[in-house]
């Protein structure tokens, strides 16, 4: 059974949601205020978060921001807005997917079972897979990466991006080529998400690796990972 972290201060909405996403098999724990959400987030450790955005004590752009600090718990937002400054923004604190209000519950429903299964599609021959380069090890099947040893979380996306270019080093991957694989972690992938990802990739990355700058923009075309000869 799936647990599902509820944060939204309208009473009605999170009975709404919990009547509707119970009748399906999950397990519900709402918070109607900022920081207890957060709190709880970090300690329960959930297998999804819905987040509204207007929430009291913080808002839900600062909970997204500090979760992902810590985890790549699988993250929609809720919000009365829906502009592309807000999906780009929601992008780079590491938001896998949007609804807008007003909204169907059903649809919520569905759009969380998509997201969850987006985290699981992972086929057996993927699961059989070890990918390592320049100290980096990716595994698909734990939805896993280390970075000499050490976790690194990374948001779904993220690791879908990370995992491609680890499995041919030097090679140029086409922004159309990132956007295909993006569809499959974002129900609505958009052409900028690309580079915020990159953008969010190559902050972890060179962070736990300082001064190697693992992804290589090629000007025009798209991306690719540096081979390790290119890095001494």
């Amino acid at each position: 059974m799936s647990h599902i972290l509820l944060a939204e201060d309208d009473a009605n909405v999170a009975a709404l949601l919990r009547a509707y996403l119970e009748r399906d098999g999950f397990r519900l724990t709402v918070h109607a205020d900022g920081p207890s959400a957060l709190c709880n987030v970090l300690a329960l450790q959930p297998d999804l978060l819905l987040l509204d955005i207007m929430l009291p004590g913080m808002d839900g752009w600062e909970i997204c921001r500090q979760v992902r600090q810590q985890s790549a718990v699988p993250t929609i937002i809720l919000t009365a807005r829906i502009d592309e400054a807000d999906r780009i923004a929601g992008l780079r604190l590491g938001a896998d997917d949007y609804i807008m209000k007003p909204f169907s519950p059903a649809e919520v429903v569905e759009r969380v079972k998509a997201v969850l299964r987006r985290g699981q599609a992972f086929t057996p021959v993927e699961s059989e897979r070890v990918l390592r380069h320049a100290g980096v090890t990716l595994t698909p099947s734990r939805f896993e990466v280390l970075i000499n040893g050490s976790a690194l979380a990374l948001t779904l996306s993220e690791f879908r991006i990370l995992e491609i270019m680890l499995s041919a080093p030097g090679r140029v991957f086409t922004r159309d080529r990132l956007l295909e694989v993006l569809s499959k972690s974002e129900s609505d992938v958009i052409d900028r998400a690309i580079d915020v990802h990159i953008v969010n990739l190559r902050r972890k990355l060179e962070a736990r690796i300082p001064g190697t700058r693992l992804i290589e923009t090629v000007r025009s075309i798209g991306y690719r990972l540096r081979r390790e000869d290119e890095n001494e």
